[in-house]
């Protein structure tokens, strides 16, 4: 099964990916770039992940990875192992979507990461390391802070083999 596994989310400079099951920022081109990237294409995803949204995004699947055996929810596609989400993701690109516990679960099997640097740190209660050694830069787009929105960077990241 061909399958093109990548991570997407967007960092601080301190590690912050979340605060409250929220994100601690607001950055529109962040949003805009993740639907970008998502739509049409399987999502991996935590139950609080999934909770954290109003209500399921339009075109794209949602693969939940919860421990939780009766956890059901509408649009929710419920797994409870890493070989069942990526057996019912299917093949093609899969969208690792969060949160921190989902990532480091994928992040082995994972070719490519979709990162947003948000340049500066902020408050939150869940955290990522940055991308290790193994981890090459290929593209880089640098945006500068626009009224009340944070500077930051779109950042893409291949495993190096």
């Amino acid at each position: 099964m061909a399958q093109d596994i990548f991570l997407i989310y967007a960092r601080a400079e301190n590690g912050t990916i979340g605060r409250d099951g929220a994100l601690p920022w607001r950055l529109p081109a962040d949003l805009k770039r993740f639907k970008a990237l998502t739509m049409g294409r399987p999502m991996i995803m935590g139950r609080k992940t999934f909770d954290s949204f109003p209500s399921p995004l339009p075109g794209r699947r949602h693969i939940v990875l919860t421990r939780d055996e009766s956890w059901q929810a509408e649009g929710a596609e419920v797994v409870h192992t890493v070989d069942q989400a990526l057996d019912l993701a299917g093949e093609g690109e899969i969208a690792v979507i969060g949160g921190a516990e989902i990532y480091g679960l994928f992040a082995g099997c994972a070719d490519r990461i979709e990162l947003t640097e948000i340049h500066g740190d902020y408050e939150g209660d869940t955290f990522m390391p940055r991308p290790g050694s193994e981890w090459r830069e290929t593209a880089r787009e640098e945006h500068a802070a626009e009224g009340v929105y944070p500077a930051y960077a779109f950042v893409t990241l291949v495993r190096d083999l």
